[in-house]
């Protein structure tokens, strides 16, 4: 759903389908699709999911783990992909095949009509030199296709502040945050990604009515705020995003 609150209109969505599409389409106008990041489907089917959507309907894309994630990475085993494939994607290594995940994984947005692109990095990509260098060729030699590219940094950047905001805005992207945790670095467009209280990452947290509450005090205090996005991703989102719009 999207609401003018203010000057600042706020959608509100879930990170993927957790009831079919037709109910989840009656009751919300935004989705950041999850199939994406692990296994980025053909383009025909991007241009279904597309049609079958209402007219107005947004769909953010979690970009592809080829950009991201090594090959190490847990994340890959829903890919089927062999080890030997998955050599030479992720950390932003400015490779041929990286290179290639980020056309492919921009076509789906295309077909998707997205506006915004998330790049979420693990906490293995660390802010050293090397990764700062390779993530500034890999964003600087893309074609974005006049996409933003939003950004969830995960482990030691979260703490170290002044390095993360220098690469937000030196590479022109949004910073992705759980407000509940952090501030964002960026202003204009924010990005929240939801997933828990208690502890960081807490997928099985149900927000309260109190925590909603907080939340929406949260926005209200951002500064130049044109457009906040804000995605649950806990197991009970659905309820959440519901609960949420019930207060804006």
């Amino acid at each position: 759903m999207t609401i003018l609150f203010g000057l600042t209109v706020i959608k509100v969505g879930c990170c993927g389908y957790p009831v079919s599409m037709q109910k989840y389409f009656s009751e919300f106008s935004l989705v950041e699709t999850q199939s994406t990041f692990y296994k980025l489907p053909k383009p025909e089917t991007a241009e279904k999911w597309r049609a079958q959507a209402p007219e107005g309907f947004e769909f953010t894309v979690k970009a592809w783990q080829g950009i991201t994630h090594p090959s190490d990475s847990p994340t890959w085993r829903r890919s089927g992909l062999s080890r030997n494939e998955l050599k030479g994607y992720g950390d932003f290594n400015p490779s041929r095949k990286t290179l290639e995940a980020w056309v492919r994984t921009l076509e789906i947005v295309k077909k998707l009509g997205a506006r915004i692109a998330v790049l979420q990095t693990p906490p293995s990509f660390n802010p050293s030199p090397k990764n700062i260098g390779n993530m500034r060729k890999f964003l600087e030699e893309i074609d974005r296709g006049g996409v933003r590219l939003a950004w969830e940094p995960r482990g030691e950047w979260l703490e170290r502040k002044s390095v993360t905001k220098s690469v937000l805005e030196k590479l022109d992207l949004i910073h992705v945050v759980d407000p509940f945790w952090d501030q964002p670095l960026t202003r204009g467009v924010y990005y929240f990604r939801l997933h828990g209280l208690g502890k960081r990452y807490n997928y099985k947290y149900e927000y309260s009515l109190e925590d909603l509450k907080r939340l929406k005090t949260l926005i209200e205090g951002l500064e130049e705020a044109e457009e906040v996005y804000v995605l649950f991703n806990n197991v009970k989102m659905f309820d959440s995003a519901k609960l949420f719009l019930t207060l804006i």
